[in-house]
């Protein structure tokens, strides 16, 4: 890792984003943004995929890719200037499917409506940001279940790398089980991962972004069949691409048909409170899980477990959403891939400031984006999945009422495929554990109240 010297005075971007300060170099966030982004990049495509199956409007791909890049630059952008932290945003998996599927095709909501409940839910996430509600919150969940929820970020992002290089797959019998490791996903990705992990032992700068490039091009020279977008779903070379001006240049569009068609009147309806609820709901918890642990990760968490420019932070988090909203997409929320960059050694605003370019760079290089597979990116996540377990060590597994909620957030985040759903577990039996073995007073007063809110959540709004 590189440090500044101390032997000039810090320039202006180095003491706006506090680079020195934190042990970190101009060249150090630069890479640890691409990295970032190149582990997130697959939202470009997989964003319109879902949404597509709801919104319906002429060229409805390419202008929901080109809403899913704008929306995502500019909540990176927001986190990264204002807030200053390395966390990069962008439309939510699993809010998308929630936002397609369950409110608009499921509920026969109209697509317009659905956004107007995402632009009231981000607007919740501001005000109670800018009151001090969310950091309270944050506040009053013990060290045992931070350490907890950054774990359980690790173990989901190791089981997203897994399923994206096709380890671990759908079992009808078992639910999960073993892919095929004959697969070219399968053993590029453990080469990919090997190579990285010896680089990082190594500490060679670059490590993770090193082994996606060099598994991308292995990809491409060998003609592997991991690349998405083949017939009926499945796997392909790399096609190319297409002929384009110097071969990865494209027209940008501007998604005209999307953007400010949300519809809040409706959105405001009786009927539809439940929707904004779930909406707020989720991404409440799946974000302040996220932003908590990517702090704790990054080293920007107190003694107290308390972030610096907490109220910031967040409420970059709930204007990200009310934006992207606006732009036309589901959710805007902080993306757990950050965690790749912020293994790569990215510390401050600038790895974000970074992915935000990217993104609004995307809309004219996107061709680029379609030559990183999945099988070189699933490395760089099971790898800083296995880094985030670092914490694991500071609970107390002797005492039951730390440890069992502890164990519950961590496994309920990849086995639910839900942040939200570790949190929440971990909140509800720390509070019931605790209060049933005559230690109630040792749980903060508004840690009752959530737990109170989310067994409400859970047996009257159960979809989500």
């Amino acid at each position: 890792m590189t440090h500044p010297t101390d032997t000039h005075p810090p320039r202006p971007l180095d003491r706006y984003f506090g680079i020195s300060a934190a042990g970190s170099s101009v060249p150090q966030e630069l890479r640890a943004g691409l990295t970032t982004f190149l582990t997130m990049s697959y939202i470009l495509f997989v964003n319109p995929q879902v949404l597509g199956s709801a919104i319906t409007v002429p060229n409805a791909p390419l202008q929901l890719l080109m809403t899913t890049a704008i929306a995502a630059a500019f909540g990176s952008l927001a986190m990264g200037l204002i807030a200053r932290y390395p966390f990069a945003q962008a439309p939510g998996m699993g809010l998308n499917a929630f936002f397609a599927f369950t409110v608009v095709q499921g509920m026969g909501v109209p697509w317009q409506t659905a956004l107007g409940a995402v632009f009231i839910s981000g607007a919740l996430f501001v005000i109670l940001s800018a009151v001090g509600a969310r950091q309270a919150i944050v506040r009053a969940i013990p060290l045992s279940l931070k350490f907890a929820i950054t774990a359980g970020i690790g173990a989901f992002l190791a089981f997203l790398g897994l399923r994206s290089a096709g380890i671990v797959v759908s079992n009808p019998a078992t639910l999960l089980g073993l892919g095929d490791l004959g697969a070219p996903g399968a053993w590029l990705a453990v080469a990919g991962l090997i190579v990285s992990a010896a680089l990082m032992r190594r500490r060679v700068n670059g490590a993770v972004l090193i082994g996606i490039l060099v598994t991308s091009a292995a990809a491409i020279l060998l003609k592997l069949p991991v690349f998405a977008g083949g017939p009926d779903g499945a796997m392909q070379v790399f096609p190319g691409f297409g002929g384009r001006l110097l071969g990865v240049i494209d027209t940008p569009v501007w998604p005209g048909s999307l953007v400010g068609q949300l519809d809040l009147a409706g959105a405001f309806g009786l009927g539809l409170l439940s929707v904004v609820f779930t909406f707020f709901f989720v991404d409440f918890f799946d974000a302040t899980g996220t932003l908590t642990g990517l702090a704790q990760k990054a080293g920007y968490l107190d003694s107290n477990g308390d972030m610096p420019r907490a109220r910031r932070t967040f409420a970059m988090d709930g204007l990200a959403a009310m934006f992207g909203a606006f732009m036309g997409t589901s959710t805007t929320t902080a993306y757990v891939e950050s965690a790749s960059g912020i293994g790569e050694g990215g510390r401050t605003g600038l790895s974000a400031v970074t992915v935000g370019a990217l993104f609004l760079l995307s809309m004219f290089l996107w061709p680029l984006a379609a030559a990183i597979p999945g099988a070189a990116t699933a490395p760089a996540l099971i790898l800083v999945g296995a880094l985030m377990m670092e914490g694991i060590r500071h609970i107390d597994w002797d005492d039951l009422g730390e440890s069992l909620p502890a164990f519950l957030t961590i496994i309920a985040m990849p086995l639910t495929f839900s942040i939200a759903n570790g949190v929440s577990f971990g909140v509800i039996t720390y509070c019931a554990v605790n209060a049933l073995t005559g230690r109630a007073r040792r749980v903060h007063p508004i840690l009752y109240g959530v737990a109170a809110l989310l067994l409400a959540r859970y047996v009257f709004l159960s979809e989500g």
